[in-house]
């Protein structure tokens, strides 16, 4: 072998060894990313948080979520809004980033780039005003889902606008939100991200003297109906998911809860 060829097999192997470690030092970050959010927080109300269908839940500091990879979205994202989280704060909207605690790989916001669907969160950013980290938390993709803007910015926002409401009357809510990921849905972007025809919303008030629960159930379109003509019992939802919403709590309890469609313990003015 002459000289030329020894220079070009050693510089070979030299871009061959940094591309190796620097491939090993990536590896090993998104394995410590993913172990991150494998754990509990300090934020987390562990008990209140729902099954997954999944085995794929993500604690971040503001929210816990359960990924369906099938879908490139999650299951549910719960989260706790308390009345001191309710602050008239004003951050810069920062961009999307893909959520690295995704152990399967979180979608890409450019799925949603000329889709026609808005990147409708799940935990809303104005539930997480508290602070710029929990604000920045929310625009990670595993927190958003296809949404028509219609939809989005008109009875879905009245929604969120009305849990905030809840949670500062109530002293705070538990929150679990997600689209239903069953049946014929339509997909966008590369990575077939699926449009929920319905999205749900669950709440729980156990602060304010008695446990009580609601449970909305929205088709995926606008409409200047009254909030509670779409309440529904919690059971129907979890029919439709397979999702247990409260396990922990006790068993009389919860099935008296998650039977009733009533909305007469909640104020809607």
């Amino acid at each position: 072998m002459n000289k030329r060829a020894k220079y070009t097999v050693l510089a070979l192997l030299i871009v061959l060894t940094v591309y190796g470690y620097g491939h090993f030092l990536k590896t090993e970050e998104k394995a410590e990313i993913v172990n991150a959010g494998e754990e509990i927080k300090q934020n987390t109300n562990a008990y209140f948080l729902p099954t997954s269908t999944t085995g794929q839940i993500v604690h971040h500091e503001g929210y816990s979520l359960s990924y369906s990879e099938p879908h490139e979205q999650a299951e549910w994202v719960a989260y706790e809004l308390k009345k001191s989280h309710l602050l008239n704060t004003h951050f810069k909207r920062p961009y999307f980033e893909v959520d690295k605690a995704v152990k399967t790989g979180a979608a890409d916001w450019k799925n949603y780039k000329n889709s026609g669907y808005d990147r409708g969160h799940l935990c809303p950013a104005a539930d997480r005003t508290y602070s710029k980290f929990a604000y920045d938390e929310t625009f990670l993709t595993s927190n958003v889902t296809p949404q028509e803007h219609a939809f989005n910015s008109g009875i879905w926002n009245t929604l969120e606008q009305k849990v905030r409401y809840w949670a500062s009357k109530y002293d705070g809510v538990f929150v679990v939100t997600g689209g239903i990921l069953k049946g014929n849905m339509k997909t966008i972007g590369n990575e077939k991200v699926a449009v929920p025809n319905q999205f749900y919303k669950v709440l729980m008030d156990a602060n304010s003297g008695k446990v009580k629960m609601i449970a909305f159930l929205m088709p995926h379109e606008n409409s200047s109906k009254p909030l509670y003509e779409f309440v529904v019992s919690v059971d129907s939802i979890e029919k439709l998911t397979g999702i247990d919403f409260f396990p922990q709590l006790e068993d009389a309890l919860e099935n008296k809860l998650e039977a009733s469609s009533s909305y007469k313990d909640w104020s809607f003015k």
